[in-house]
């Protein structure tokens, strides 16, 4: 492939904070959430790599080639043939870092979206199915950054030619509400929790649960309860996250479909408009409970005169 040529005028790209597997949908189902990070990025005349970050990981993340961005940068650049001498990228970060809501998803897309953006007839290079394929090899899993990329409610899954993805209904009226707390996890040490093997009950569990949650959250909330009944991963690691599990356990006894986000420590409650309340009620000190609805655009590119904020 030939090498690209690159945009002079600079490229912004906005992503949304994402929940992974819902309770049952694990490593599959993804939910984009109306919290977003953006990343600006320019192709400058002279050679080499500036960083600037600000907000949620400012002072721990990398301003250089190891930053999470820059290395789906380049690897996006890569695919394209090429990468430019020069580069400037500004990250303003919203997503909370490890809690649970996509933030590593959230910098991948963000850097395989720019970096597309930026080449000529990237697009055309590398198409949606292309990105997915990247951006899931780059986190390693495809549930988060399938949910990120396309927005809305995804559901994900690899085989011998990679990661795909499709895009599902959502309710007009779900109203999810997430539980932040002060405190993040490793998704890489959460998942050394997770058996090897599970009992064949356990996965007709959640099989017949996944699929649930697919009609719930599409059409029958009043089902949500059920649908979000997991046996393949919360439990497992409730013991590094004991405050998280009880906050799954109060809502769910009161009536409140609620899960885990992703590896944690994040409580997500499954809420509609007409329960949201109820559930932001439930809240607990050292928790910060946040109204978010479903994001339905994923990864867009937006053009720097609009009138949205950094």
């Amino acid at each position: 492939m030939p090498k690209p040529t690159f945009r002079a005028a600079p490229v912004r790209v906005r992503v949304p904070a994402t929940s992974a597997n819902l309770g049952p949908g694990f490593d599959a189902l993804g939910l984009a959430l109306t919290l977003y990070d953006d990343v600006v990025v320019r192709v400058t005349d002279e050679p080499g790599l500036s960083v600037d970050v600000a907000g949620m990981g400012a002072a721990s993340v990398a301003r250089n080639a190891r930053n999470l961005v820059v290395r789906a940068m380049f690897a996006t650049f890569k695919q394209l043939g090429g990468r430019p001498r020069g580069l400037e990228v500004v990250c303003a970060n919203r997503i909370p870092h490890g809690r649970g809501l996509g933030s590593s998803a959230a910098a991948i897309v963000a850097g395989v979206v720019a970096a597309r953006a930026l080449a000529v007839g990237g697009a055309d290079r590398m198409d949606e199915e292309a990105a997915l394929r990247l951006a899931s090899d780059l986190e390693g899993h495809p549930d988060n950054v399938a949910a990120c990329l396309l927005g809305g409610l995804t559901a994900a899954w690899t085989d011998d030619g990679g990661a795909h993805a499709v895009a599902l209904p959502v309710a007009a009226d779900f109203a999810p509400v997430a539980f932040v707390p002060g405190t993040s996890s490793s998704t890489k040490s959460s998942r050394k929790l997770l058996p090897d093997e599970v009992s064949h009950g356990d996965a007709v569990h959640n099989a017949g649960r996944a699929a649930l949650l697919v009609a719930a959250l599409g059409s029958r909330p009043d089902l949500l309860m059920p649908a979000t009944e997991d046996r393949l991963h919360q439990d497992y690691r409730a013991p590094a996250m004991p405050r998280t599990a009880a906050l799954v356990h109060e809502l769910r006894a009161a009536g409140i479909p609620a899960v885990v986000s992703g590896a944690g420590p994040t409580v997500l409650a499954l809420t509609t408009s007409a329960t949201r309340d109820d559930a932001i009620a439930m809240g607990r000190r050292g928790w910060a409970a946040t109204a978010l609805d479903v994001d339905t655009d994923g990864a867009v590119v937006i053009p720097l005169s609009s009138t949205a904020t950094l």
